[in-house]
C-alpha cells in the first residue's frame, strides 16, 4: 500500500506550499493530462492519466512510495476523495482541498449559490438531473461528456430556463456564457462545464430575503405547513377525487422525491400537483379544462412551487410527455391508466367510485405488467360546533407497483 497520499484540488491558481511539498516528494501521481502536464510533477515519478478512478486507486493501493491524485476543483465535493477513501483500497488520504468549480462558476456570474441545488449529471442519469432542473428556480449541473449543456436543453423542452455555461474554468481557455436553454443545443459545448441553470417562479428564499438552509430555496416554510391539505388551503373548491383523504393516501403511495418526474393526469384544481412539487419532485400536471390549467398554474405560484402545466386530453397528449418515475391518473379511465402502464412509471395510483369501474382500472394495470394493490376509502367529516356528520365520501384507491423484470 502507498506510504501516503495526498489528494490535490486545482482551481487553475498557483499550488500552494502544502502542494508543492506533497507533490515534490511523490513517486506516482495520478491525474488529467493537463494534471501530469503542471511543471512541478516530478520527471521520475510514476504517471497515470486519471480515467477510472477506481483503477487508479487499485494501482496506487499497490504502490510501495508516495502518491499525489491531482482533481480540478475541491477534490471532497463531488470528487475522487469518496472513492479513494472507500474501506476495499485500505488507504489513509490528506486532502489539499482548492475552489470547487461550483464555487468558482457561481462567483463567474456574480450570484450567491446557498439557495441553489448541486447535481452531478451523468449519460445514464441525466433525466434525475433534468427533473431537479425542472423542479428548482437555481440549480448547478456539473456535467459529464454525453450528459452537457446541450443535452440539458434538450430534455428540458417545454420548460424556459436561463443557463451560465462556465467552460474549462480555471483555465486560459475558461469562457463564460449566458443563454437561453433553448438555445443551448445549437453549441459545442467544451469540457469539463458547469451549467447553472435559473429561472421559474420566485419564491422561498428569493421572495423572503436571506435563507438559513444550504441547498434549499426556503427562507421561511412556502405555504401551509404539513401535506394533504384541507380545501380552504387550496382556493376553497376542490373537484371530485381531490378530498383531503384520498389525496394524502395517493401522494403516500407515490412518494414524489427530489430528482422524480410526476404526472398528474386529469389534475383538476391542481392539489395533488402542488402537493407533489412541495416534496421537491417535478410535477407536469395535464387536464383538458383550460380553466383547470390556469388554476393550477395560478396555485403553483400561489404556494412558491415550480411545475409545468399541459392543457390536452389523455392519453393522446402523453405521448411527448418525458419519462415519468410515478403517475396519479385523476381522471380518463382505463384508456388512460393503460397508456400510462406502457411508459413503465415505478408507481401508478389512481381512483374508482364504483366496484365495477376499480375492477376495469385494476385490470389494466395488472395487464400492464403491476402488481395491484385496491383499498375501499370511507371518510366522514364532521361539523364539530355539533359533532354530527357533514359529508361521507366512499372511494376505491388503486395502486400499481412496477414488478421487477426477473
Amino acid at each position: 500500500m502507498a506510504d501516503r497520499v495526498t489528494v490535490i484540488g486545482w482551481d487553475g491558481s498557483p499550488l500552494t506550499d502544502a502542494a508543492r511539498s506533497a507533490l515534490g516528494a511523490a513517486t506516482l501521481v495520478a491525474g488529467a493530462a493537463h494534471h501530469l502536464a503542471l511543471p512541478e510533477v516530478p520527471p521520475r515519478a510514476e504517471r497515470i492519466r486519471l480515467g477510472s478512478v477506481a483503477l487508479a486507486a487499485r494501482r496506487i493501493a499497490q504502490h510501495r512510495g508516495t502518491a499525489v491524485v491531482l482533481a480540478d476543483g475541491d477534490p471532497g465535493f463531488f470528487g475522487v476523495v469518496r472513492t479513494l477513501r472507500a474501506p476495499e483500497y485500505g488507504l489513509e488520504v490528506e486532502v489539499v482541498p482548492a475552489v470547487s468549480s461550483v464555487a468558482a462558476a457561481f462567483a463567474r456570474a456574480g450570484m450567491p449559490w446557498d439557495d441553489a441545488r448541486i447535481v452531478v449529471a451523468h449519460s445514464r442519469d441525466l433525466r434525475r438531473a433534468v427533473n431537479v432542473c425542472r423542479a428548482h428556480t437555481k440549480v448547478a449541473v456539473l456535467t459529464s461528456p454525453g450528459a452537457g449543456p446541450a443535452e440539458l436543453a434538450l430534455l428540458l423542452d417545454g420548460v424556459h430556463r436561463t443557463f451560465v455555461i462556465c467552460e474549462e474554468l480555471g483555465t486560459d481557455r475558461e469562457q463564460v456564457t449566458v443563454l437561453t436553454s433553448d438555445k443551448a443545443a445549437d453549441h459545442v459545448w467544451r469540457d469539463p462545464n458547469v451549467v447553472i441553470v435559473v429561472g421559474g417562479s420566485p419564491g422561498g428564499a428569493a421572495a423572503q430575503g436571506t435563507g438559513w438552509l444550504a441547498g434549499h430555496d426556503v427562507g421561511h416554510p412556502t405555504g401551509p405547513r404539513g401535506w394533504g391539505l384541507p380545501a380552504q388551503a387550496y382556493g376553497g373548491v376542490l373537484g371530485e377525487g381531490e378530498s383531503v383523504q384520498l389525496r394524502t393516501a395517493q401522494l403516500a403511495r407515490l412518494g414524489p422525491q427530489v430528482g422524480d418526474l410526476v404526472w398528474d393526469i386529469g389534475a383538476g384544481a391542481g392539489a395533488a400537483a402542488v402537493e407533489a412539487a412541495r416534496f421537491g419532485a417535478a410535477v407536469i400536471a395535464v387536464d383538458a379544462a383550460p380553466e383547470s390549467c390556469e388554476r393550477t398554474a395560478a396555485l403553483a405560484r400561489r404556494h412558491g412551487v415550480q411545475l409545468q402545466v399541459v392543457h390536452g386530453r389523455a392519453p393522446q397528449i402523453l405521448e411527448d410527455l418525458p419519462e415519468p418515475d410515478v403517475v396519479r391518473v385523476g381522471g380518463g379511465g382505463a384508456e388512460v391508466v393503460t397508456a400510462c402502464a406502457a411508459r413503465r412509471p415505478e408507481r401508478i395510483v389512481t381512483h374508482a367510485a364504483t366496484r365495477d369501474e376499480a375492477e376495469s382500472l385494476g385490470r389494466a394495470l395488472a395487464d400492464g405488467g403491476y402488481d395491484v394493490e385496491c383499498a375501499l376509502l370511507q371518510s366522514v367529516d364532521l361539523d364539530t360546533s355539533a359533532w354530527v356528520e357533514r359529508e361521507r365520501s366512499v372511494v376505491f384507491l388503486l395502486s400499481g407497483y412496477r414488478v421487477p423484470h426477473p
